[in-house]
């Protein structure tokens, strides 16, 4: 999934009021710690033998992309290439949908795309997420099925977690969804990067910059966090559901644009 070039004229005039925004933000300090597009249709052919009125269906959607395993990268990926000026915006996908659908579109319109790891019980409550999420050009992945402290669970129960959350997205999808991140943990014990490559991911995707946001800081406190800390390469944590996270995205991502970094999915940030 590609970001299209950013619009130069539409944006230049952004970044050095963005850029004095944020170097304000960085010296007051760091803390320590719209629904899916339209489906295309095709019209049902006509001819003398049948003399119906032609009818249009919606075209059934193409499957969602599969893993992929990335040669040269470890199990557990927490960054991409240092040497390319590429980040990517990871979002744990769980929370009011609304507000995903506001950050949905807030990318969209800066022309960035995200990845979104989607829990398997929001999913249950909210399956059209999953396609609107994939039609607006994003990465799909899984974030376990009830999104409690899977380091913690036995080997079955921890299967059942990963398996559980990989069947909803296949239904709703028709894969698993292309990342697997652990729940309630940064990185996956070996236990759970086993369970994730018997399930079907071949990498578990950690990241190097954590936004704190689901502690609630406020907006400029995740602000002066990933900005603080974003360089090439980054996977960034951030979060659904918050209201700071909101707040925070349009000032981050002209802070992106404006260090010559494109916000991409996970996957084209290593490809």
């Amino acid at each position: 999934m590609n970001a299209s070039d950013t619009p130069v004229r539409r944006r230049s005039a952004l970044r050095a009021g963005a850029g004095a925004a944020i170097a304000g933000a960085l010296t007051a300090g760091c803390a320590d710690r719209g629904d899916a597009a339209g489906t295309s249709a095709r019209t049902v052919p006509t001819s003398p033998k049948n003399p119906v009125t032609a009818t249009t269906r919606p075209a059934a959607p193409h499957p969602a992309p599969a893993p992929h395993r990335f040669p040269g990268q470890p199990v557990q990926i927490d960054h991409g290439p240092r040497d390319r000026a590429r980040v990517a915006l990871t979002f744990h996908g769980q929370g009011d949908p609304a507000i995903a659908r506001t950050v949905l579109a807030e990318a969209e319109r800066a022309h960035a795309r995200i990845t979104v790891l989607a829990v398997g019980s929001w999913l249950d409550e909210h399956p059209e997420m999953a396609r609107r999420i994939l039609d607006g050009g994003h990465d799909l992945g899984n974030h376990t099925q009830r999104h409690i402290d899977i380091s913690s669970m036995g080997e079955a129960e921890a299967y059942a977690e990963i398996t559980g959350c990989a069947q909803r997205l296949r239904r709703l999808t028709g894969s698993i969804g292309t990342w697997f991140r652990p729940s309630r943990t940064r990185y996956a014990t070996p236990l759970v990067q086993r369970l994730a490559a018997r399930a079907g991911y071949p990498h578990v995707l950690s990241y190097d910059v954590d936004s704190l946001d689901f502690t609630s800081p406020g907006a400029a406190a995740v602000t002066r966090k990933v900005a603080g800390e974003i360089r090439n390469g980054s996977v960034v944590s951030l979060h659904f559901g918050y209201a700071d996270t909101v707040a925070a995205l349009p000032l981050l991502l002209t802070e992106i644009d404006r260090r010559r970094l494109r916000a991409v999915t996970t996957t084209e940030l290593l490809t």
